[in-house]
């Protein structure tokens, strides 16, 4: 099977390429070797390459920057998965696409979490990009799959746990504040690879929600990485509102994966678990790239 990757060096996109090469033929594109925004360069390459699969890993992904960087936002998040499954649509194919807990308000008590039929509310630009992007996919392919997630970490790119493994590191007595009332799923990309893989396999269809089974808060996640990892921190839960951010974060990201249980296809584990393999896996690397990290 013929798949392309956009995004394909990203944190995601990474792992998809390492869990897919061999069984497949796969093409991960870097972002700045494919624009999805640019409607003639995905028409050239898709009708070139002509792929079986396309997973689109490609995504403006800075919550808050998306308040400003409006435009840019847009164009990633909204029009790029609607160029893509216009392709899909003209060439064949399936489009798998990578969407968002933040398409959801969070009003939900936990630990109830958000299925798949639940209606989207976005409180941020971030989650109205995404919504968007959901809906173009869905307006231009029925040959689709949505693929919710939350909480994102992986040892490719950036993510939550490098930044606090860096800021611990760098000052273990400095006293930080991590927001506690905010609950999620914590996911890892490895994990989310395989997933998608599972997917293809079974020939999928429509919206999924994977990610991590579970929950926690952020503070909770930070605590027991660091612990894991044996990194001395000086961490101080706090409200929402004590760590104010441009964009508004919705308080449940909890996501059940309904859909993925009831076809007995879902890979996705308890996020403690994951998060002790990934620091089983990594640990070295992650302090390594740290303390590099700290100016």
């Amino acid at each position: 099977m013929k798949i392309l990757i956009c995004g394909g060096h990203g944190q995601l996109g990474s792992d998809c390429l390492q869990v897919l090469q061999g069984p497949h033929e796969v093409l991960a594109l870097a972002s700045n070797e494919l624009d999805i925004t640019n409607s003639s360069e995905v028409d050239t390459v898709i009708g070139y390459y002509v792929p079986d699969v396309i997973i689109n890993c490609a995504a403006y992904t800075n919550v808050d920057s998306c308040e400003t960087e409006k435009e840019s936002a847009w164009k990633v998040n909204a029009e790029g998965p609607e160029n893509l499954g216009s392709r899909v649509a003209k060439y064949g194919g399936l489009l798998i696409h990578i969407s968002s807990d933040y398409v959801f308000d969070g009003r939900k008590k936990p630990p109830e979490g958000y299925v798949e039929d639940d209606e989207p509310r976005p409180l941020s630009y971030y989650g109205r990009t995404k919504l968007e992007g959901e809906v173009a996919v869905m307006r231009t392919t029925d040959q689709h799959i949505i693929l919710r997630t939350a909480w994102l970490y992986g040892i490719h790119g950036r993510n939550f746990l490098k930044t606090i493994l860096r800021i611990a590191l760098r000052n273990p007595d400095k006293k930080l504040k991590v927001v506690n009332d905010q609950f999620g799923s914590p996911t890892w990309s490895y994990r989310l690879a395989l997933q998608i893989a599972a997917l293809i396999e079974q020939n999928g269809r429509g919206i999924y929600h994977a990610a991590g089974e579970g929950y926690c808060t952020w503070y909770e996640l930070a605590d027991h990485f660091l612990r894991e990892i044996g990194v001395q921190h000086s961490l101080i839960p706090c409200t929402s509102e004590e760590y104010p951010t441009p964009a508004t974060r919705p308080r449940n990201s909890i996501l059940e994966n309904q859909r993925l249980k009831r076809a007995n296809n879902n890979l996705m584990k308890n996020w403690y678990h994951d998060v002790n393999q990934f620091v089983s896996n990594f640990q070295e690397q992650l302090v390594n790239e740290a303390i590099k990290a700290i100016p």
